[in-house]
């Protein structure tokens, strides 16, 4: 089970409502510092991701940790009849609505503040749900899944985008030595908040990867579960399906 890292250590509020915060905090510049410290490499991984979703041919797609909507935007390239981005940050979403707007996406893309552990959707309801870099800021895991699982119609796709770790050499290291000393530092110029971007590094390489998230999401109930590993292993696309 993924170790329950938190971006404020000494706050009071459970891991959700920080995390909300955070995101609330650095939404004005997420895009811009997201595309910096992936080197836009995360383009070409939304990319497949895109692909996996379109030969599925949905016509409802649910994107949970939306943040600004760059998954969700993506998504309209399916040409499915809805889309749907939800997220716990008011203020990732408020820059989401404006770029969803700005590509007169507005009738296909809606997006609404919500919890991945309690979506508000009837069961089988998404021909497909997407989840990039967003399942790590869980609350609690097995009861995220589980309601994604509930809301994903039957043989409906399942795809999560999310950080790994490489375990070749010198890729393992050379991603350790960035995670730890590098990236916090590229947060702290772009970011107000501090603590963001060492969060999302130290939860990074707390979460669970590869045949460890594989494991959890057959245990859910998950079937046709793989993972495919991008770029050296940094980042892993898994694919999943329902009875």
């Amino acid at each position: 089970m993924a170790e329950n890292i938190t971006p404020y250590k000494n706050s009071e509020l459970g891991k959700k409502e920080q995390v909300a915060k955070m995101f609330d905090t650095i939404s004005g510049n997420y895009d811009n510092l997201n595309r910096v410290i992936s080197f836009g490499i995360d383009v070409k991984w939304r990319k497949k991701v895109l692909k996996i979703i379109a030969d599925s041919n949905p016509e409802t797609i649910l994107d949970i940790a939306t943040g600004t909507g760059d998954l969700a935007i993506l998504m309209a390239n399916t040409k499915a009849k809805k889309i749907t981005g939800l997220d716990i940050s008011a203020g990732m979403l408020e820059v989401g609505v404006k770029k969803i707007a700005d590509k007169n996406l507005s009738h296909t893309i809606e997006m609404i503040l919500g919890d991945s552990e309690n979506i508000p959707f009837a069961d089988n309801h998404f021909d497909a749900i997407t989840v990039a870099f967003g399942v790590r800021n869980f609350e609690n895991l097995e009861k995220g899944l589980s309601e994604i699982l509930r809301v994903l119609k039957p043989n409906g796709t399942f795809v999560i985008l999310e950080t790994s770790v490489p375990d070749k050499t010198p890729y393992k290291q050379a991603y350790h030595f960035y995670s730890k000393n590098i990236l916090p530092i590229i947060g702290k110029l772009f970011s107000k908040d501090n603590v963001a971007y060492g969060y999302l590094s130290e939860s990074a390489a707390a979460f669970p990867y590869g045949e460890a998230l594989n494991n959890i999401l057959r245990k859910i109930g998950f079937i046709d579960v793989k993972a495919m590993p991008q770029t050296f292993g940094v980042a892993t696309i898994y694919v999943a399906s329902k009875k």
